[in-house]
């Protein structure tokens, strides 16, 4: 279908002419975004005429094999995804999603093609994402010899780039790493070796990962931990990590998540030992960003969707979307839109800023981080509200597996927990706020769009809280939170109007 690229979000609210904006990812991302690459409009259109229809099918199919061995025995763990599968991914990176980032210097077109990818698949987003979490330290932490052998190859223009991927996660749970992760390092000559278990491994098979590890000896805690990059494939060619099994998953099964085992696995230190907590906390920071991106995307989707079959439905004689109250909630849900994808895109300009930096971090890092959690907590719930309101839209036509509007919601889900559900991204921003004081560069970003008596309540709000005792600011750190977030966006809604 041909795209016809508008003019900036009307502030009226016309869904006739707003309907051709949330109908394409390009359009919408112009209404908020200047100087849109053509790339991106490329990427749309090849969605459109070819990618759609491969997601829809790579959906229904749900999880793909795991084939451990081959015919003599040998263990080759090898996901069999159809060919097409492999021809959507690859798209992607030969378009520039990674390669891009250097020759640019630059994230920001990446994170508008992460956008524009999860409009039609939220999951496979997730490759390029971890990809990108994978070469970007590699570029700032490794040497000359580790760049050559490895990012050159994650680097490359065609549909041989190598993927990455990036594992913290072990069997209990993502939110305590300094407690959770019991991987061990050991020193073996140039390299070190590494034994553990990681158990929400996405894109499982990628050529590289960067995995969290602690080498023996370092001391618990989050302080102890340090940052590995681990290959598929050993010196010898050999495997040098094991997929155990595939996740069955409601959603995102686009990108093939597993239970990965380290047995000895051959890998190269990232940065200083000391230093290896901060290095996955940049790392899991870029797929916040991403995955923030990602949420206003699917909810883009899912209006655009419910929009479409409100114009086509007459209901008590008339098209649904000419009902006063079906209107103004439609109304109200592009006002929401829009002001939290002004969000999720000032996390993306602040990474932007700041994503060569290296420890100690300026103050700008800081915002970034506080301004990265408020945009990852508030557009994941707006994803999966929007993506439940839009099944309430369709009516019992969305229960159907043979309609979008059901995997929507299945998407948004899991775009919820993905790095950190809504409680860790709470209490993260709260901890830069209190250690960082990252609230006061906040206010004086969104001071220009704001009236500055709200702005002195905000700040009130604030100090009040951090007088509190430590148990109650954690009990009452979501209502907190929640009311920052919503300031944040609706502020910068108003300054770029």
């Amino acid at each position: 279908m041909t795209r016809v690229l508008v003019a900036p979000f009307p502030t009226d609210h016309n869904l006739l002419v707003n309907f051709e904006i949330l109908s394409s990812p390009v359009c919408f991302l112009q209404s908020i975004v200047p100087n849109i690459p053509d790339w991106l409009r490329q990427l749309e259109s090849w969605w459109e005429q070819e990618g759609q229809g491969i997601s829809d099918a790579t959906d229904r199919a749900s999880t793909p094999w795991l084939r451990m061995f081959d015919l003599s025995g040998a263990r080759v763990d090898e996901i069999l995804y159809a060919p097409e599968y492999w021809k959507m991914l690859r798209h992607g990176y030969a378009s520039g999603m990674i390669w891009r980032v250097f020759e640019e210097n630059s994230i920001y077109s990446a994170g508008l093609g992460i956008y524009v990818t999860s409009f039609y698949d939220p999951g496979l987003a997730c490759p390029y994402t971890v990809s990108l979490g994978t070469a970007v330290p590699l570029s700032k932490y490794s040497d000359d010899t580790l760049k050559q052998r490895f990012l050159s190859k994650m680097l490359q223009k065609g549909e041989s780039a190598w993927q990455g991927a990036t594992w913290m996660t072990e069997i209990k749970g993502g939110s305590d790493l300094g407690a959770n992760i019991e991987t061990i390092a050991y020193r073996h000559h140039d390299r070190w070796l590494l034994t553990g278990d990681k158990y929400f491994s996405s894109n499982a098979a990628a050529e590289l990962a960067v995995v969290a590890a602690r080498p023996k000896g370092a001391p618990k805690g989050v302080r102890g931990l340090a940052l590995y990059l681990v290959p598929r494939l050993r010196e010898d060619g050999n495997l040098n990590y094991f997929i155990r099994r595939l996740k069955n998953k409601i959603a995102t099964r686009s990108v093939p998540t597993g239970e990965i085992e380290l047995r000895d696995s051959e890998a190269w230190l990232l940065g200083q030992p000391e230093q290896g907590i901060y290095l996955i906390l940049e790392v899991l920071n870029i797929s916040r960003v991403a995955n923030s991106l990602g949420s206003i995307a699917l909810a883009q989707r899912a209006l655009a969707d419910a929009l479409s079959f409100a114009q086509s439905r007459i209901i008590f004689g008339k098209p649904l979307i000419e009902q006063p109250l079906m209107r103004h909630q439609f109304e109200e849900r592009l006002q929401q839109l829009r002001a939290a994808a002004k969000l999720a895109r000032q996390s993306l300009k602040l990474l932007n800023e700041t994503w060569q930096q290296k420890p100690p971090y300026s103050e700008r890092y800081h915002l970034f981080r506080l301004v990265t959690h408020l945009a990852k907590y508030w557009t994941a719930e707006l994803a999966v509200q929007t993506a439940k309101w839009a099944m309430e839209v369709h009516g019992g036509l969305a229960t159907l597996q043979e309609f979008r509007a059901e995997r929507w919601l299945r998407e948004a889900m899991i775009l919820a927990i993905w790095e950190g559900p809504a409680h860790r991204q709470i209490l993260d921003g709260l901890e830069v706020i209190e250690r960082k004081r990252a609230d006061r560069l906040l206010f004086q970003m969104l001071s220009p769009a704001v009236n500055p008596s709200a702005l002195h309540a905000m700040e009130d709000r604030i100090e009040h809280y951090l007088r509190l005792p430590q148990e109650q600011k954690e009990a009452g750190a979501e209502s907190l939170f929640s009311e920052l977030a919503n300031f944040t966006a609706t502020a910068l809604d108003a300054s770029t109007k």
